[in-house]
C-alpha cells in the first residue's frame, strides 16, 4: 500500500469507529423519552444474546459418559449458572464461566 492508501484506510477506520461511538448519543438524546421498542430491546436482547452464545459454545460438545469428554464444559456451564443465579450480572457470569472453563482445561483436564 502507498502512503496515501494507508492514510485513507486509517481515516476511514477512525471515522467509522467515531460514528459507532457517538451516533447512539446523538440519536437517543437524554432530553427525549426512550421509545417502547428500545426499552423492549434493552430488556430482552442481552438474555437472548447470552442464550445464543451458550448454544454456539456447546454446539460441538459431546456429553457422553466416557472418560472426561464434555466434563469441563459441563462443570463450567453449572458454575456459570450458579454464578448468574447468585450475582444476577451477565458480564460477571460470562467472565466467571469463561475463566472457570479455561482454568479447568489448563490445570485439570
Amino acid at each position: 500500500m502507498t502512503g496515501t492508501q494507508i492514510f485513507l484506510t486509517v481515516a476511514v477506520i477512525a471515522i467509522g469507529t467515531a460514528l459507532t461511538r457517538f451516533l447512539p448519543f446523538i440519536i437517543f438524546r437524554s432530553d427525549r423519552p426512550t421509545s417502547k421498542y428500545m426499552q423492549f430491546l434493552g430488556k430482552h436482547l442481552p438474555p437472548a444474546v447470552f442464550g445464543m452464545l451458550v448454544i454456539y459454545c456447546l454446539k460441538d460438545v459431546l456429553f457422553v459418559f466416557r472418560g472426561t469428554t464434555g466434563l469441563a464444559e459441563g462443570i463450567a456451564l453449572l458454575f456459570t449458572l450458579v454464578l448468574h443465579l447468585s450475582a444476577k450480572n451477565m458480564l460477571f457470569s460470562l467472565l466467571g464461566g469463561t475463566a472457570c472453563y479455561m482454568l479447568l482445561l489448563q490445570f485439570v483436564f
